[in-house]
């Protein structure tokens, strides 16, 4: 087998009992790394501790990986303009949490016979999150459902992280300084008065 030391050196071809021995004298363990090598790579080292650090750094991944989840907002053929904007800001909502949105129509009774409202609603949706949205699965039937997945605009989440990461800056939210006042007006000399006229005597 080939050996390799703690730190990544070499130690050649040996015996796996030499091996062995050299991982007993180190307070190590001997590791089998690269089993189907010809011959088998095997490394010294601590084995407890190569564990824990793999555990440690799959946990450190789960905390960076974003979970995107499919959120669904139900509407009517016929739905009231207050109830529109309510299922409108529920779908904003999702997408500026980075989730994605079936949005679905349903059909009851004779309703069923005028897809065409379907479709106007949700060409409506589409025109109210165009800013925010890409579809990702266009309007289709399913039984008496019509329905289309919108995804959140890459566009809009990189705003937003721009956005955080402004936020989060150091100094963005210090307080400014107030502003310097302005200097007094220097005061302005009063005129100097004219000197009288003389008054020439008069004669009777």
């Amino acid at each position: 087998m080939r050996a390799v030391g703690p730190e990544g050196e070499q130690l050649g071809i040996l015996p796996i009992e030499q091996a062995l021995a050299r991982a007993q004298e180190l307070g190590m363990d001997l590791v089998e790394v690269s089993p189907m090598a010809k011959p088998p790579v095997c490394k010294i080292m601590d084995y407890g501790k190569f564990k824990y650090t793999e555990k440690k750094k799959q946990n450190e991944a789960k905390k960076k990986q974003v979970v995107v989840q499919l959120k669904e907002v139900k509407l009517r053929p016929r739905t009231e303009e207050h109830d529109y904007n309510v299922k409108i800001g529920k779908i904003r909502e999702f997408l500026h949490e980075a989730n994605k949105a079936r949005v679905t129509v349903m059909f009851r009774g004779r309703e069923i016979t005028h897809r065409e409202l379907g479709q106007k609603v949700l060409q409506r949706v589409i025109e109210d999150m165009k800013e925010l949205a890409v579809i990702e699965a266009v309007p289709r039937m399913e039984g008496r459902q019509m329905f289309m997945i919108l995804a959140p605009n890459p566009k809009m989440l990189q705003r937003q992280r721009d956005q955080a990461k402004a936020a989060a800056a150091p100094g963005a939210n210090a307080p400014r300084p107030p502003p310097a006042a302005a200097p007094a007006p220097a005061p302005v000399p009063a005129p100097a008065a004219e000197p009288a006229a003389p008054v020439e005597p008069t004669t009777r």
